[in-house]
């Protein structure tokens, strides 16, 4: 057991995408074991993990792996980076068939015609065992015991009250708190919890949690989640690192772009990134508003405020993953490229790449991922430093560390401390 630090861990949700957070924390803890040491390294540098979606399995995994962060990191690593799609969701001839084509068919004679309604565009009950090998959710509450980290939240939408639900599990009681539309509540914390967080609107089947005492259908945290940050700063971090999964800002000037009618998978790309990048966005700009205000007023006045500056680093692609995905199209099983060429996804292509991005869970594409987030959490290394107060890198301490778990193809990332 250490002191953790009540630095907050947000990720964000986007299906295959989020092996970009996970280059992300191999870099950072990469830095961190040449800044203290590999003994120092093993303590969990988050008091308050929070996930959304695939985000929430990542922190989740962490989170039951808190008593060793550096072995937490690995196992990630290892898991996404050879990673294939029949291991989130039916991928085979009868899985697509079943699913995919039955949802189409629906879409092209309506509702009320299909002797089948699907739930779903994809079946992901292959997830369920992904899940019992990367999240021991057994490890959590001893972890928390332990005081190996304070508190883990996973965020999810209810379809049947319209809410949108922070759960958390902490190692101490914390009141939960009600806002518009959005509540906390405290709970045992289970795999049924990340099926539901992740579970993207129309591709992935909803699932069924207890809610105010009666069970409720959830989906993906994603929607109609205005207030990302939110939940860590509610559970007491008083900093935060944010790890995003797609581009939070457009580079200035007009991408050149195919003036012709957009397909399906362009605009179910679009609504995608809509959910899963802007609240994220418009929640980072808040935050810094409301930093540059406190900054104005007077110290004496700022206890009276029922405000709070938020210190913050914020790690996001340097580069569109949709164009990423592009190149990868053809990593697919056979059935997946035939759906999704259905909708207008094409190797190659940029239009309707963004659908691809979400569901591509094949190696080359998240290794890439993993490369790029290696590389741009290394590109803040600086920053990165300050923000955790670490020591200079001492080139000859880092040369006597074991272990290093670099994977072929795959670059590091930066992960707090």
């Amino acid at each position: 057991m250490h002191d953790i630090p009540m630095t907050g861990l947000v990720l964000s949700g986007g299906g295959a995408r989020a092996a970009y957070q996970v280059g992300v924390l191999k870099a950072l803890a990469e830095m961190r074991r040449e800044a203290l040491g590999p003994q120092a390294a093993r303590n969990n540098p988050f008091g308050v993990i929070v996930g959304t979606s695939a985000g929430a399995l990542n922190g989740t995994a962490l989170a039951c792996h808190a008593d060793d962060f550096d072995g937490a990191v690995q196992h990630l690593v290892e898991v996404w980076h050879q990673i294939r799609a029949e291991q989130v969701y039916r991928s085979d001839v009868l899985g697509v068939a079943g699913s995919g084509a039955r949802w189409m068919t629906m879409m092209s004679v309506g509702w009320a015609l299909a002797r089948v309604r699907p739930h779903s565009l994809l079946d992901n009950r292959p997830l369920h065992q992904l899940l019992r090998k990367l999240v021991p959710m057994e490890r959590l509450a001893p972890n928390l015991a332990k005081r190996h980290l304070h508190a883990l939240a996973v965020t999810a939408s209810c379809y049947t009250t319209g809410e949108h639900v922070s759960f958390y599990q902490s190692a101490r009681p914390i009141a939960p708190w009600v806002r518009s539309q959005r509540l906390a509540q405290p709970t045992q914390l289970g795999h049924e919890h990340l099926l539901a967080s992740s579970a993207i609107p129309f591709i992935f089947p909803a699932t069924a949690i207890s809610h105010g005492g009666a069970p409720a259908w959830f989906g993906d945290g994603a929607m109609r989640q205005s207030a990302p940050l939110s939940p860590a700063i509610h559970l007491g971090a008083k900093r935060l690192l944010i790890i995003g999964a797609g581009r939070l800002y457009e580079p200035q000037g007009r991408r050149s772009s195919d003036t012709s009618y957009p397909g399906m998978a362009q605009i179910a790309g679009h609504a995608l990134s809509s959910i899963f990048l802007d609240a994220l966005a418009n929640d980072i700009e808040r935050m810094e508003r409301i930093n540059r205000t406190l900054s104005l007023m007077a110290p004496e006045n700022r206890k009276y405020s029922p405000l709070q500056s938020i210190e913050a680093l914020v790690i996001a692609p340097s580069q569109r993953l949709d164009d990423l995905a592009g190149q990868h199209v053809e990593a697919l099983p056979r059935p997946m490229r035939m759906l999704l060429r259905a909708v207008g996804v094409g190797q190659g292509q940029t239009q309707g790449a963004a659908l691809a991005s979400y569901l591509l869970f094949e190696a080359p594409y998240t290794q890439a991922l993993i490369q790029l987030g290696e590389q741009d959490a290394r590109a803040q290394r600086e920053r990165v430093q300050d923000f955790f107060g670490w020591p200079v890198h001492n080139p000859i301490a880092a040369s006597t560390l074991p272990g290093d778990f670099e994977c072929e193809g795959a670059a590091g990332a930066h992960s707090p401390s």
